[in-house]
């Protein structure tokens, strides 16, 4: 059995909670981080879950996304992206504590289509995996807007691991791998294509400013909505059925 799967049931299944001791066992409070001294929290958050229904589902998901990946660049590599999309929810949800484990499994989702667009050239079926991986990242993502969903921790998981997929999975071409059957003389090819290396410092510049623009702005105690009037509707979009006050 994977020993991601392992670790993760181990862990995960230790640290659901009915609500009211969530902030106890270490859930995001945006007053905790800022005022509190308890930076901690942005990491603690992605280990809890709301609620036994919660777990199961996020387990669910991680077996069925997370062990593809796994077998393919191995438990160090997966292992690197977990901490992610706490950030962006501290700065948008400040007025009730959060738990940020899904914000891991929409990293995974980010993973593998930067993993798909990165390696583009070997794979067979592109279109129809790319369409395919689109239409669950958007369904789940809509999902989000339903009230009492910390849809910006799966924002932010997803955009930090697509991006660092684009770091931590690339592929050599199979012309490199190949390269010991060639014949003497033979003109070898570069191990990544030009286009890899491009997306790889793109996707850099934007982590480090990213995190660094996300960090700046949550301890200097700055409200996300205060620079981005519409960015509520991503996480909550009222209806007749329930509004989304705080």
């Amino acid at each position: 059995m994977s020993w991601l799967i392992i670790a993760s049931c181990v862990i995960l299944c230790c640290s659901f909670s009915s609500f009211f001791r969530l902030e106890k066992l270490g859930a995001l409070k945006w007053d905790k981080v800022v005022h509190g001294n308890q930076a901690w929290r942005l990491i603690t958050c992605i280990w809890l879950h709301a609620g036994v229904i919660h777990l199961l589902a996020n387990m669910l998901s991680l077996i069925f996304i997370g062990i593809r990946l796994e077998q393919q660049f191995g438990f160090s590599t997966l292992s690197v992206p977990f901490c992610s999309g706490s950030v962006l929810s501290s700065l948008f949800i400040q007025r009730s504590i959060s738990v940020a484990a899904s914000g891991a499994l929409f990293g995974l989702l980010g993973l593998m289509l930067s993993e798909l667009l990165t390696n583009w050239t070997i794979y067979t079926n592109k279109a129809t995996a790319l369409i395919t991986l689109t239409v669950i990242i958007v369904v789940n993502l809509a999902m989000g807007i339903l009230p009492h969903v910390d849809n910006f921790a799966h924002i932010g998981g997803f955009l930090t691991d697509f991006l660092l997929g684009f770091v931590l999975l690339l592929r050599p071409q199979f012309v490199w791998v190949g390269r010991k059957h060639l014949p003497a003389g033979a003109r070898v090819t570069s191990k990544h294509k030009a286009y890899q290396y491009l997306f790889l410092v793109i996707a850099m510049v934007l982590l480090i400013a990213g995190f660094t623009v996300g960090l700046v702005m949550l301890f200097r105690g700055e409200n996300g909505h205060d620079h981005c009037s519409w960015c509520h509707y991503l996480s909550c979009v009222p209806t007749s059925k329930w509004h989304c006050g705080n």
